[in-house]
């Protein structure tokens, strides 16, 4: 989320994101998503978007992960004998998303995928009409322009049949604990 929060406010497409770090735009994707990054990764992003590589590490759960993180941090600071370099890291600000931001990138998000959506509703319109096709797909068509519809709604936020809290529900329910 973090990712997508610089991203955007850079101005950036994920295309033009891989390209300046180096990743693959397959790999910028799955960190938007949520997915941890590789610590070279981390480092590719924290140095185009000039923040600390904590931006981007995944807050920690589990109590032994900060002591392995404490191993290693000072090992990589001592193989770099250069002190200009560890000074300007810790110079460097840290980004979080806020709820309000998350959740504002999630509401934009749908409203994307609904045009998403929308687009290739009028592209098949148009070829279907111009084909003499669409008499033939009364139902099916119908069907389709139902979903549309629903998904509409669903993206402006008019109905709200599966949201979040849902997700979030079903998942506490999963784990039989609160996230």
């Amino acid at each position: 989320m973090i990712v997508r929060k610089l991203r955007l406010r850079n101005g950036w497409s994920q295309e033009q994101l891989a390209e300046m770090t180096g990743l693959s735009v397959r790999t910028i994707q799955r960190i938007e998503r949520g997915q941890p990054a590789s610590l070279e990764s981390q480092k590719a992003l924290a140095a185009v978007f000039e923040v600390d590589i904590a931006t981007f590490q995944p807050p920690e759960s589990s109590p032994e992960k900060p002591q392995e993180q404490q191993i290693k941090e000072p090992v990589m600071n001592t193989a770099d004998n250069n002190p200009s370099k560890q000074t300007d890291s810790k110079e460097l600000p840290t980004e979080e998303v806020s709820k309000e931001e998350a959740e504002a990138m999630e509401y934009v998000k749908g409203i994307k995928d609904f045009y998403s959506h929308l687009l290739i509703y009028v592209i098949f319109c148009v070829i279907f009409i111009f084909t003499g096709k669409i008499t033939e797909m009364y139902i099916p068509w119908a069907a389709w322009t139902f979903g549309l519809i629903m998904h509409g709604l669903q993206a402006f936020e008019v109905i709200n049949i599966i949201n979040i809290n849902w997700e979030k529900k079903m998942v506490e329910k999963r784990l039989k604990k609160k996230l």
